[in-house]
C-alpha cells in the first residue's frame, strides 16, 4: 500500500499560492540569530570564578602592608569583628584604597565592553580613542596653568573626559555615527590631547610636572572614602544601565542595517551606550587617574573566558577590577620599600595583550 507525499506548507517553503517566492524557514533562523537573553552555563560559571578569585585578592590587598593582618582577620574585620587596631587599619587606612581599585577596575571593564560592543572593534576602548588622555590635559592643565579653579583633580579629570567624548562625537557625526568613524576620530583626538599634554608638562615648574605625572600614570596610593563615595553613587546608577542595554547592544553586533530591521533605534542605542560608558571611565579616571589598558585588556580576557561573540559587560568588569587589584598587590610589592603607581603595572600587562590583539587583527585581515 502506498503513502501520499506529505504536503508542505506553502508559507513555509516553496512558492506561495500566488506564485511567489518564499524564503525557506530554516534560512531565516539561521540569517538571523536570536538576540534575547540566554543564560549561558559557561558564562556564569567564569563570572563567579572571577568575582572568587577577585574577592580573595581583594582581601590580600587589604591585608599586605607594614602592619600585616591574616585573611581571616580581614574578613572578620569586614564584618565588623575584631580588636580596635585592626578595625581601624583595615577598615580607615586599607580597604578605601582597595574598593577604589575595585570600583575602577569594574568601571573601566564594562566602558571597554560596550566601546568595543558598539564599535564592532576590539581595539576600541577609552584609552584608544582620548577619553583618558583628555581627561589627562585638563588636570595637567589645571596643575601648570592655574585653571582649576578650586576644583580639584577629580572634577578636572571628570570634566576633561566628558568634554573629549562631547568633541569625538561631534567630529564623527555625519547624518548619524558609526564605530569605525568614531575610532578614527578619537585616535585624531587622543594624539592632540597627548601632545597638549607634552606641552603644558615642558611647560611647568619641576614640582608641577612631578605631581601631574602622578596622577597620569595612574595611582592608587592616598585613596581616601571621598574618593570611594562619589565612585559608587555614581557606579551604582550606570552599572545597571549598562546591563539594561546589553541586549540591544548586541544587536549591533549584527551591523546596522540588520539592527534598524530587527526595530532597533541604532543611534539612540548607539549614544546611550556612548553616554554610559564615557560616565564610567570619566568617573573612573577621575578617582584614580588614566590606569592604562585595563578598558582594552578586561573585555578580551572576559570574552575568551565565557566564549561569546561579544565581551560580556559583567565579566568584563569583574576581570577588569581583578586586573587593577592584581596589579597593585604587585606594585606595592615589588620593590621592597617603594610603592609603584598601579599604571606602570597594568601598562606591562596591557602592551601585549595589545600587540596580539593587532597580531590577530593582521592575520584575519580585519585589520587594515
Amino acid at each position: 500500500m502506498t503513502h501520499p507525499a506529505p504536503v508542505q506548507h506553502p508559507s513555509v517553503n516553496g512558492a506561495s499560492p500566488t506564485g511567489t517566492p518564499r524564503i525557506p524557514f530554516r534560512t531565516f533562523r539561521l540569517a538571523v540569530p536570536p538576540v534575547s537573553g540566554i543564560v549561558r552555563p559557561r558564562l556564569v560559571l567564569v563570572c563567579l570564578a572571577l568575582a572568587v578569585v577577585t574577592f580573595l585578592v581583594f582581601c590580600w590587598g587589604v591585608a599586605v602592608g607594614d602592619f600585616p593582618i591574616g585573611l581571616t582577620g580581614v574578613v572578620r574585620a569586614l564584618a565588623g569583628y575584631g580588636d580596635p587596631g585592626t578595625l581601624l587599619v583595615v577598615r580607615e587606612l586599607r580597604l578605601p584604597r582597595a574598593l577604589v581599585g575595585l570600583l575602577v577596575g569594574v568601571a573601566f571593564g564594562i566602558s571597554g565592553a560596550l566601546f568595543q560592543t558598539m564599535t564592532r572593534n576590539p581595539l576600541a576602548s577609552p584609552d584608544m580613542i582620548g577619553l583618558t588622555e583628555g581627561a589627562g590635559t585638563a588636570v595637567v592643565a589645571g596643575i601648570v596653568l592655574g585653571w582649576d579653579g578650586g576644583l580639584g583633580v577629580q572634577s578636572l579629570g571628570l570634566i576633561g573626559a566628558l568634554a573629549t567624548a562631547l568633541l569625538v562625537y561631534a567630529l564623527a557625526w555625519k547624518g548619524g555615527t558609526t564605530g569605525y568613524r568614531i575610532i578614527l576620530v578619537g585616535i585624531g583626538v587622543s594624539w592632540i590631547c597627548t601632545s597638549a599634554t607634552d606641552y603644558l608638562l615642558a611647560r611647568g615648574e619641576r614640582f608641577q610636572a612631578q605631581a601631574a605625572l602622578g596622577w597620569l600614570v595612574g595611582n592608587l596610593n592616598g585613596r581616601d572614602w571621598n574618593h570611594v563615595v562619589p565612585l559608587a553613587a555614581v557606579m551604582a546608577g550606570l552599572v545597571p544601565v549598562a546591563l539594561l542595554l546589553g541586549r540591544l547592544m548586541r544587536t549591533l553586533q549584527l551591523g546596522d542595517d540588520v539592527a534598524a530591521g530587527l526595530g532597533t533605534r541604532v543611534q539612540p542605542v548607539r549614544l546611550a551606550l556612548l553616554l554610559a560608558g564615557v560616565g564610567l571611565v570619566a568617573f573612573g579616571t577621575a578617582a584614580a587617574g588614566p590606569i592604562a589598558f585595563v578598558a582594552l585588556a578586561a573585555p578580551q580576557i572576559a570574552q575568551r573566558l565565557a566564549g561569546t561573540a561579544w565581551p560580556p559587560p559583567i565579566a568584563s568588569g569583574l576581570a577588569g577590577a581583578l586586573i587593577v587589584l592584581s596589579s597593585d598587590l604587585i606594585a606595592r610589592n615589588l620593590i621592597s620599600g617603594t610603592e609603584l603607581p598601579v599604571g606602570i603595572v597594568t601598562g606591562v600587562i596591557g602592551a601585549p595583550v595589545l600587540l596580539w590583539l593587532l597580531v590577530r587583527a593582521n592575520r584575519s585581515g580585519s585589520g587594515g
